[in-house]
């Protein structure tokens, strides 16, 4: 039996991280695509590609953890990384070419099918790449997690502005997502482009601390919407409030914290 000593294996913890997210895309491929009754065929792909990748992921953390499948372990993270890729972009331009390439307005734009969505399978895909071809517990290493990391609250504020202006933000609740990504991005962007202090630091852990918080609520409240909707809860899901897209929000949380946390331990090689 191999005994796992998860303490000081950051990059153990991003591979487990990487897996979860693609089997919770699973999930949430099939919600979004049911809007429609997967119209079209191309629709399946992700349903099917995100539980493959899942799968791919896991073997290859399981090989990184025993430590004896080296070279199998990093090809089939390399399978992983690349297919994420490649399902990404392709579903980025479907996306946009379902409304967006026909009349390219910012309306056609909030309007058309979340054109920023496929893109947490290239972050993903990337990150999968990055973490067997940088070394681990290093500050570069700990930049491109919270270069990623940026990349994703960046990509909730769209989505959450775009969202949100579907209904002409009716509550003024909705407009908090958008603030709080931008907030979490600021923090993030800071950290990346220059030597930080303690205090800054801990500051920056608590503003992701503050995205669990505002994803946590963000569920309550989609979830109640859904549950007082005209329609059954099933359905009010499938073409109401997303309960599960402000769980997002958690997630990016703990990516950057995983970043920050590599990112203490490094910074004093940027300083000297």
């Amino acid at each position: 039996m191999v005994r796992v000593r998860w303490r000081g294996a950051e990059h153990l913890w991003l591979d487990a991280f990487i897996a979860f997210n693609f089997l919770c895309l699973t999930g949430d491929i099939l919600i979004a695509h049911s809007e429609n009754h997967f119209r079209h065929p191309a629709e399946y792909i992700p349903v099917w590609a995100s539980p493959l990748l899942f799968l791919i992921a896991v073997v290859a953390l399981a090989g990184r953890v025993k430590g004896s499948a080296g070279r199998t372990s990093t090809v089939l993270a390399y399978v992983a990384g690349w297919l994420a890729i490649l399902v990404g972009v392709a579903g980025l331009i479907y996306h946009l070419d379902s409304s967006f390439f026909a009349e390219r307005t910012l309306k056609s734009l909030t309007y058309a099918a979340p054109f920023a969505a496929p893109l947490s399978y290239v972050g993903l895909g990337c990150l999968t790449l990055m973490n067997r071809m940088v070394q681990s517990r290093s500050l570069e290493w700990a930049q491109w997690v919270l270069f990623f990391a940026l990349g994703g609250f960046f990509g909730n504020f769209v989505l959450s502005l775009a969202d949100h202006a579907v209904n002409g933000f009716f509550r003024s609740s909705e407009w908090i997502p958008v603030a709080s990504s931008a907030l979490a991005a600021g923090f993030l962007l800071a950290l990346l482009l220059a030597p930080s202090t303690w205090h800054f630091r801990w500051l920056s852990a608590a503003v992701l601390g503050l995205q669990m918080v505002v994803g946590a609520a963000g569920f309550l409240l989609h979830l109640l919407a859904d549950l007082r909707g005209p329609s059954s809860l099933y359905q009010n899901i499938i073409h109401g409030a997303p309960p599960f897209a402000p769980l997002l929000l958690p997630n990016l949380a703990i990516l950057g914290l995983i970043g920050l946390f590599v990112l203490s331990n490094a910074e004093p090689q940027r300083q000297n």
